[in-house]
């Protein structure tokens, strides 16, 4: 089975009194060769949901799309989704470019695009700017490519959160290429829950423009939900490794610009090249963070004290 959908108009969603208390507004499952193009607008008019209803109510995902296969996404914008934006699960051999995704930078759990045990996913192209990740991956993912994105404000482009509540996940070869953060929270992000199993690994963070932007690059595995809700602080983690980020510059608005707060496992096998991060606060310098990560680092700016040059 296979579907061409033309969007050409403006699609509004129903006032938060008028939902009927789905978790998702618009949905597409089990359709190979699923084509959505076209110029028009998805409006999920979330602010009513964003003033009072964070982790106590079902906020709609705007667009959730599931068991699709081979299948195109291209030319649509999105507007202040109530929760995430669009949601990729269980697909294969999936393209998606030229989109635009805006909400404010103060909208909760606002994510741009999520992807969850899915495989071959190309990203590319398209300007998104929320109040959470511009793009998150999510266990039981592979073979992800991320091309020309440019992305603020938001939490960056994030690997995880992995490992939640004792959880065993794994996301694996993932390419970030070409990527602009403006004014970010975070950059380069992977974030894990202490207390999880599974892993990290083969991720590249290449031919990155940072401008402003807070933690441009950060390993975190003791992430805490946004209620403050944290792992615990010892016991098994999802291992991070085989971690690449080269031709990296531009300016922190922290001082922390490189931060990798890593288990006592460690993270294996980082490679810094060709990195260059300044603050963006006259007179103050940018520096590095680093609690057991193993790997290397040359022609590094800050210097990263934990890996060898």
């Amino acid at each position: 089975m296979s579907a061409l959908l033309q969007l050409q108009g403006t699609i509004v969603a129903p006032s938060r009194d008028a939902w009927n208390g789905n978790d998702k507004w618009i949905q597409f499952s089990e359709i190979d060769g699923l084509i959505i193009d076209g110029g028009g607008l998805i409006d999920g008019q979330g602010s009513s949901w964003w003033q009072d209803c964070h982790s106590n109510c079902k906020r709609p995902t705007a667009l959730h799309i599931n068991d699709c296969h081979g299948s195109r996404l291209t030319g649509i914008r999105h507007l202040n989704s109530a929760k995430n934006h669009i949601s990729i699960a269980s697909c294969t051999d999936f393209y998606i470019s030229d989109l635009e995704i805006t909400a404010p930078g103060e909208s909760p759990n606002t994510d741009g695009i999520d992807i969850s045990r899915s495989t071959s996913i190309t990203i590319e192209k398209s300007k998104i700017g929320t109040g959470d990740d511009c793009i998150a991956i999510n266990g039981g993912t592979s073979n992800i490519k991320i091309n020309q994105v440019t992305c603020g404000p938001g939490h960056g482009i994030s690997i995880g959160s992995l490992g939640e509540d004792g959880s065993y996940d794994t996301v694996e070869e993932v390419y970030v290429r070409g990527c602009t953060f403006k004014g970010c929270q975070n950059g380069a992000r992977i974030k894990t829950w202490a207390g999880g199993a599974g892993y990290a690994r083969k991720i590249t963070f290449e031919d990155i423009t940072l401008e402003d932007s807070q933690h441009p690059i950060i390993i975190d595995q003791f992430y805490s939900s946004h209620d403050g809700t944290q792992g615990p602080s010892k016991g098994s983690s999802v291992a991070v490794s085989d971690v690449t980020y080269r031709d990296v510059r531009g300016t922190s608005a922290d001082d922390e610009a490189i931060i990798f707060n890593c288990s006592e496992e460690s993270c294996k096998n980082i490679v810094m090249d060709q990195i260059d991060i300044t603050s963006s606060v006259p007179g103050k310098d940018a520096h590095a963070v680093c609690k057991n990560a193993e790997g290397t680092a040359t022609s590094t700016v800050p210097s990263v004290p934990c890996l060898s040059d």
